[in-house]
């Protein structure tokens, strides 16, 4: 039977509302959906970013640390070596004939104490993780090396642990995490590393659609305001890591000068004494001399240089770390005097 006339009327008018809903909707729903998309690619790109600055500051800051460990750990050699030699001058005395070098806050003895805490850390880097050598640089590695001999937070004697259980407590001890890695010193989290998602369905039909078309647009501004949001913090802490890197870099460079003579030095004087067997100082020549002394005064620079705190940590929830310049560039500075 055919259907009334008004009723085919009604469907065609209801058909052609739907449509025209359906067309706005459509057009809100697309506009929605470009901006959820552009949030998305826009705070991929800073997760990104963010990534390949932390990569690359990790892996400066661990150099550094490593490298500083073991020049304290061969302290305890030099130390050895110093107290072979007889009629030799007092260790102290031979700095303080060094101009800039003056009342040494270590004595030869301190240099055993420093070179077993930082032998101890150094057997645990190899399965701790990235950015725990970085951690000790943060904090200073000599500071580092002597907590090492200290006592962990649950009481047992951090030495009597065996690698990296020794390695992670004394991190833990300095600061933990928020030094590691170089220090955030933020609460990323979620907020940095997580994607946004927009969490809108598709509604199809009509009016239906167009109104929820409203909803979907809100939550599209809504993610992408989260996304400006995290931006902020992301630029925050990368501007921080990048400073960090430059001047770790730095003081890297010039850490290593110092160290490179000083092993040079280290290495003649073994083959002086335990080669060569002359450990009665008043047989030594000019050069002998020169080569003791030089030695000790590299000792001091590089034990100096180690207790540097790369990173000021903040005590400030959500803001990160602040990088030591004035003692960093203090250090080069100083450093960079010194021609042997």
């Amino acid at each position: 039977m055919p259907l009334p006339l008004f009723i085919l009327a009604g469907a065609a008018v209801a058909s052609a509302l739907g449509i025209g809903a359906g067309v706005k909707g459509g057009m809100k729903y697309k506009e929605a959906n470009d901006t959820a998309e552009n949030a998305q690619k826009r705070h991929n790109h800073n997760i990104e970013k963010y990534n390949k600055q932390e990569k690359s500051t990790i892996t400066t800051m661990d150099n550094l640390g490593k490298k500083e460990l073991e020049v304290l750990g061969s302290f305890e050699k030099f130390q050895e070596l110093f107290e072979k030699i007889k009629n030799k001058p007092d260790f102290e005395k031979i700095l303080t004939t060094k101009e800039k070098i003056t009342n040494p806050d270590f004595t030869i003895e301190k240099l055993k104490e420093v070179s077993i805490g930082a032998s101890l850390l150094l057997t645990g880097l190899g399965g701790a993780a990235a950015g725990t050598a970085g951690g000790f640089a943060a904090a200073g590695a000599t500071t580092a090396a002597v907590m090492a001999l200290g006592t962990a937070s649950t009481g047992t004697a951090i030495a009597s642990l065996s690698g990296v259980a020794a390695t992670n407590a004394t991190l833990a001890a300095l600061g933990g995490g928020a030094l590691a890695a170089g220090g955030g010193g933020m609460a990323l989290g979620a907020t940095v590393l997580s994607g946004i998602t927009l969490g809108v369905g598709l509604l199809v039909g009509g009016i239906i659609f167009n109104i929820v078309g409203n909803s979907m647009s809100e939550k599209a501004d809504e993610a992408y305001n989260q996304m400006l949001i995290a931006e902020k913090k992301i630029n925050k802490v990368c501007s921080y890591l990048e400073e960090l890197n430059s001047y770790a870099t730095k003081f890297f460079t010039s850490f290593t000068r110092i160290s490179e003579k000083y092993f040079e030095n280290l290495n003649l004087l073994t083959v002086l004494i335990e080669n060569f067997k002359k450990t009665d100082y008043e047989l030594y020549n000019l050069e002998e001399k020169k080569c003791l002394e030089n030695t000790v005064y590299l000792v001091s620079i590089l034990y100096s240089m180690c207790k540097v705190k790369l990173v000021v940590q903040s005590n400030i929830k959500d803001e990160p770390n602040k990088v030591n310049k004035d003692e960093i560039d203090k250090a080069v500075f100083e450093t960079d005097l010194y021609r042997f």
